[in-house]
């Protein structure tokens, strides 16, 4: 498994693979991983991984191989740049020489320029290749201006295209994914890989802490809540914007947990437009994350309107409602298809509209009754569609072929 993130870094990228090479290991794989030294989401090199360019270590049995990687607070793209890249080469020196054989390398993108390693290292190991999409890149990052320059999209289409054609099956996170690149290469071997969750690992992580009553909410309060990366693709100026709009409820809180490049433009923004019901905490460990969601009672999933997202699933859907919990969902196209109108777990939004957003909050407001049977509702349609034993179990099949 050839993947940037990976634990003790949080992030939904991290619990996925995490969770995946757990669940092959149990089918009978043997399962090392190649990544990079921890750092997110502070962007520092975690204590203990300083002053070396490799590390091996062990983890649940597999072994962990980890590289040097260049990090920096400083967001520009020369610096994502530097971060990406310094892991492509680093991680493909350590490939060749702290690695051992394999039959199948599974390389996570993004980042895209991971790719150029894995092509290379399923050569020197003669192995076949899984190409797993999780955000289409380039496309993600020109739309979402982060990549403006027309070299570099260029350059990154073509590598795109090379990376496709020389793997052996390609594997994407939604159906749009899967959708965009069939149409793009429909010779290759596709499977959809989607996240999901492991309940029961989930439902142990509860304890009797109440985290509502730790941190100072009360009993009565109605606690929204978004948990995760405070990125520019979240648009999650929308709750704080909404917020403000609904001082006449004081009951209404909103929960924001996590950390990011936007968190410091946001808290400013709360203060801009006096939105005191916004509550924003450091990120959480994964262990701990249970708790908290068990403490609110409605996950807000928001997204920029953009295209590109009609075929976007945020990882932390799955999560809130295996516990139980409802979602307002600010996301179009596949998302609100599965989890608003086939699921009816909770309620819907026009992206990026604060205006919407305060009519469903009002709506959920004034029909707490509703919250349990929209929670029901999605706890069991994840039960059904997106228990990650079943998601590791059909991959397994499907590249044991």
């Amino acid at each position: 498994m050839l993947t940037q993130y990976f634990p003790p870094e949080t992030g939904a990228p991290q619990n996925r693979l995490y969770d995946l090479a757990l669940k092959l290991q149990q089918k009978g794989a043997s399962v090392s991983v190649l990544t990079a030294f921890p750092n997110y989401p502070q962007y520092e090199i975690f204590p203990g991984y300083e002053s070396c360019i490799f590390r091996k270590e062990y983890m649940d049995g597999m072994e962990i191989c980890r590289s040097w990687i260049f990090v920096s607070r400083r967001r520009s793209l020369f610096f994502r740049l530097l971060n990406y890249f310094s892991f492509t080469v680093s991680s493909l020196l350590a490939g060749v020489l702290k690695t051992g054989p394999a039959d199948l390398i599974l390389c996570e993108s993004p980042p895209l320029f991971l790719g150029f390693t894995a092509v290379l290292l399923k050569r020197w190991k003669r192995a076949k290749l899984v190409f797993n999409v999780s955000d289409l890149w380039p496309e993600s990052a020109v739309k979402l201006g982060i990549v403006r320059n027309r070299l570099l999209i260029g350059l990154s289409e073509y590598l795109e295209r090379w990376i496709y054609c020389h793997s052996d099956y390609v594997t994407g996170q939604t159906r749009g994914i899967i959708s965009n690149i069939q149409r793009r290469f429909p010779e290759k071997r596709l499977f959809w890989l989607p996240n999901g969750v492991d309940i029961t690992t989930l439902q142990s992580r509860l304890t009797d802490c109440d985290w509502r009553l730790k941190v100072g909410f009360g009993k009565d309060d109605l606690l929204f809540y978004f948990g995760g990366l405070m990125g520019y693709a979240q648009g999650l100026d929308c709750i704080v914007r909404a917020a403000a709009m609904v001082k006449d409820l004081p009951e209404v809180k909103f929960v924001l947990i996590g950390e990011g490049p936007e968190k410091e433009r946001l808290m400013e923004l709360k203060e801009k437009l006096d939105a005191s019901s916004v509550y924003f905490f450091k990120g959480v460990p994964k262990n701990q994350i249970a708790n908290v969601i068990q403490s609110i009672d409605i996950g807000i999933i928001p997204l920029k309107k953009l295209e590109l997202f009609q075929g976007a699933i945020p990882s932390k859907i799955f999560e809130i409602l295996a516990l139980k919990k409802p979602i307002l969902l600010g996301v179009d196209g596949e998302a609100k298809e599965l989890f608003i109108k086939q699921a009816g777990a909770g309620l819907a939004f026009e992206p990026e509209n604060p205006q919407s957003l305060v009519s469903q909050i009002r709506y959920m407001y004034n029909h707490r009754d509703q919250l349990t049977r929209w929670g029901t509702n999605g706890h069991m349609y994840v039960i059904e569609h997106f228990d990650r034993a079943k998601i590791a179990e059909d991959f397994y099949r499907f590249v044991c072929k």
